[in-house]
């Protein structure tokens, strides 16, 4: 006797992952044109930070590899100083 099939979950794929598409976290915006990622410069770098305190991660940010570690060691920084939280 043949197994049953779950017909109400069309949205799954063969794997069952869902097959709608995220919706992509707001990039922030930054200039790069002047040396704006500085430990002093704490309302930029909320926007790099969770509401929890982590560092968001490169594929979030957007932020080209460079840039990104500027931001980590400036975030840290301003955690050292208790500039953020």
């Amino acid at each position: 006797m043949p197994r049953k099939t779950n017909t109400d979950r069309k949205d799954r794929d063969k794997r069952g992952r869902s097959t709608e598409k995220r919706t992509p976290r707001p990039k922030p915006k930054i200039d790069f044109t002047i040396d704006a990622i500085d430990y002093k410069n704490t309302t930029l770098l909320r926007q790099f930070v969770t509401d929890q305190g982590r560092i968001l991660p490169r594929k979030y940010t957007g932020l080209p590899a460079h840039y990104q570690r500027k931001m980590n060691k400036a975030v840290k920084r301003a955690r050292q100083m208790l500039l953020m939280r």
